[in-house]
Parts: C-alpha cells; structure tokens; sequence
C-alpha cells in the first residue's frame, strides 16, 4: 500500500473509530430509557434485533461470501465465537451497571481501557512504549489502587469491562475478515442463546417485550442498530489504526459516560473523585504525548 493511499485508510480509520466511541458514550442514555426491562432482556434483544439489521448491510455490501468463508474456516470460526462471548459477557455487565446506577464505574473501565490497549500493543504487537505513556499507565494504577483502598470499593466492574473488550479488540484486530462479516458472524453465535433466552421468558410471563408500551417496543428494535453501528465502526477503526492509536480515541466514550453519570444524580464520593483525578492526568499525559509527536495513526 503506498503512503497516500496508507494516509487516507488511517484516516477514515480515525474518523470511524470517532463515531464509534460518540455513540458508546451516550449509551447510558439508552439503558436508562429501557430500565424498566432486564438486563439479560435488553442483551437477547442487541443479539436478536442485530442478526437482521447485520444482515442487511452484508448483502447490500455483497460481503455474504466473507462470511460463508469464516463459517468454513474453524481457526476464523474459533476465534470469532470468543470474540463474541468477550463481547456478550461486556455487553452485559454494562448493561446492569447503567441500571445499577454504576456509571461511573462504568466509565472508569472505559478509561482504563486505553491504557491495556497501549501495554497490550507493546506485549504482542512489538509497540513501542515511550516515557509520557509509561508514566500514564502508571498513574492511572495508583488511580484504581486509591478506589480499591480509599473506597473500600474493588472496581471489578470496571476491570471486567475494560479487560474483556480490550482482549475482544485485539482478536478482531488479527483476524482477517472484514468488520461487518466479523461482527455477524459473531451476533450469528449468540442468536441461539439469545432468541431461546426470551422464549424462556415468554413461557414465564415475564417478557416485557409485546407486553408493554410502543415506545419501549421500538426502543428494544431500535438496540440492533445501536448495537452494530458503533461495533462496526470501530471493527473498521481497529483494522487501520495503531492499538495505542485506538486507545486515545478510546476517552471520547467514558467521558461522555462520566458526564451523563453526574446528568443522572450518581453520587461522586471523594474516592471516586481521587481516582478519577489519577485517571485524568493520566489522559492528560497520553493526550500530550501524541500532540507533541503530531501523530496519530
């Protein structure tokens, strides 16, 4: 690939990963609007909705022979049905902590998660490390030990969300299959569980879905698009960009998520604020770095 053409790939890289993390940002909003649904409801519905919304833009995109090509290589398969449980198990885990009233918790993973991306881009990419980001990673330690000690409070929420999805980015970075036939695929493995999950209910009487408002109905439809829009921006992000590259982009999301957590009323205690003061200078520092370098892909 010569240098324009690289240029111009990482920049539409740039701008799709932007789009992902606006939308992932302002999620919280959506599971407030749904609260009155479970949440294992509301993640069968992401599932359920995405299969046919996925399916539309695979074969508008005539992309229906990347995925009959990943069902028929079990390497591809494997790791795709990982993938998908890796995100399953991120999706939801966010889910409950919206609706627990734990966005700030919420928001905390997703500003660690950045900083996995960089110590995972040197572990097994070969990326180099340098001195700001080091010490970037380091503040953002003594962050989650200060929540951890000072509040008493280990951020297993946080932790989960940000290993799981960081281990999920750097499957769908090596696998080689494009971003919407990698992300139906995936939604493909979870349709079964997902489908049978609100059958169950049904039989139980407690499926809100069809048993509720207009509103909260479309609300539920509307969770496949939400769901495979940001996911397949981000696939075609995380295809052209850097890991640690990813990583900076990846601040737009918990910072939004952290503004519509003060929108809610969550209460911010003075470990949270301490951590959050370690977490931002880390930010700080990471977003220094790479204005001074005046590189980003």
């Amino acid at each position: 690939m010569s240098e324009q053409n690289q240029y111009s790939s990482a920049k539409f890289g740039l701008i799709a990963g932007i789009i992902a993390y606006t939308i992932w940002g302002f999620l919280p909003v959506f599971f407030k609007l749904t609260h009155a649904v479970p949440p294992l409801e509301i993640l069968a519905h992401r599932v359920v909705w995405a299969v046919p919304f996925g399916l539309m833009i695979i074969l508008a995109r005539k992309q229906w022979g990347e995925v009959k090509s990943a069902f028929k290589n079990p390497h591809t398969l494997g790791y795709l049905a990982l993938a998908a449980l890796l995100i399953a198990l991120n999706w939801g885990i966010y889910i409950w902590a919206v609706q627990e009233d734990q966005i700030f918790q919420a928001s905390l993973g997703y500003y660690i998660n950045p900083l996995l991306f960089v110590l995972i881009g040197v572990v097994f990419l070969g990326e180099k490390l340098r001195k700001l980001q080091i010490f970037a990673v380091i503040l953002a330690t003594i962050g989650v030990a200060v929540l951890t000690i000072y509040g008493g409070q280990f951020p297993w929420i946080s932790l989960t969300l940000a290993i799981s999805f960081t281990i999920y980015a750097l499957i769908r970075k090596k696998i080689a299959i494009g971003a919407m036939p990698g992300l139906f695929v995936e939604t493909i493995v979870l349709l079964a569980p997902a489908f049978g999950h609100l059958i169950w209910l049904n039989t139980q009487n407690d499926l809100v879905f069809a048993h509720t408002s207009t509103s909260l109905n479309t609300l539920l439809i509307l969770a496949g698009p939400i769901t495979v829009i940001p996911l397949v921006a981000f696939a075609f992000a995380a295809r052209r960009l850097r890991l640690s590259t990813i990583g900076f982009l990846q601040f737009i999301g918990p910072s939004l998520q952290f503004m519509t957590g003060i929108y809610y009323g969550e209460k911010l205690s003075p470990a949270y604020l301490l951590c959050f003061a370690f977490i931002w200078a880390a930010v700080i520092l990471f977003a220094w770095d790479a204005a001074t370098r005046r590189k980003v892909v």
